[in-house]
């Protein structure tokens, strides 16, 4: 039998300042290794390895290896969901250069939120699909907008979308096959951002979203960064969707 969740443990993992840089760096869903993430967090190899052991024994990230390397990563979506609501709360840290200004407004414009995309983009990708009836409100509700009870930067529980009648056509531009999508994972859910507080697509669908514009260069990530760019094809591509 087990008890209630152990949440004080769990926020006690994200609450020093070093593990929650590398929770935020690793919030995009790729695995990294060690080195990097000590980078990322501003401490030495040493310092991020003890993090890295408490969050593996905490089960916030796991652990892949590939020959003697070893690349860390969420153990989970819901680990991004918590960081991200955590974001939301969360006063903004004083910015102290152009450097960390750049970053932030980076972050708020594009980003991607464990394996799908968040940010300005990502919520105008939604809008301008409902626009366009690949997917449709089923509350009477407009775009991406938040309905007054939906919880703030999370994944909603019930979701008021559901494919439109061009969905095959729309996402087949975007380079997505409605019919060659993994069962293992629900189809359709959806997040409220957390810089925009309105709807972002989430679930396989917005997986494969991602995966597509980053093959066709659409998408660029920034190195070492959750945020991402609209390369000049992508922006091209996506004029139609993106402003109406």
């Amino acid at each position: 039998m087990s008890g209630d969740a152990d949440v004080a443990r769990a926020a006690g993992l994200m609450a020093e300042p070093a593990r929650a840089k590398v929770l935020m760096a690793l919030a995009d869903g790729r695995a990294l290794p060690a080195s990097l993430l000590a980078s990322e967090a501003g401490v030495s190899p040493q310092t991020v390895s003890g993090h890295l052991r408490k969050m593996l024994d905490g089960g916030l990230v796991a652990v892949e290896r590939s020959g003697r390397h070893r690349y860390y990563k969420l153990s989970g979506p819901e680990v991004a969901a918590a960081v991200e609501a955590l974001a939301r709360i969360a006063k903004p840290q004083p910015i102290k250069s152009l450097r960390q200004s750049t970053r932030a407004a980076a972050l708020r414009e594009a980003r991607t939120c464990y394996d799908h995309l968040a940010g300005r983009l990502g919520v105008a990708l939604l809008d301008g699909l409902v626009r366009r009836a690949a997917l449709t409100r089923t509350d009477g509700g407009v775009g991406a907008d938040r309905r007054p009870n939906d919880p703030l930067a999370a994944q909603l529980p019930d979701a008021p979308y559901a494919l439109g009648p061009n969905a095959t056509e729309v996402f087949g531009e975007l380079g997505v096959d409605l019919n060659d999508q993994p069962s293992r994972r629900q189809l359709l859910r959806f997040c409220v951002d957390w810089s925009e507080q309105r709807h972002h697509l989430s679930g396989q669908l917005g997986a494969s979203v991602v995966d597509s514009l980053l093959t066709r260069n659409w998408l660029h990530r920034r190195p070492n960064q959750r945020a991402v760019d609209l390369t000049p094809t992508g922006q091209e591509a996506l004029a139609g969707l993106l402003t109406g």
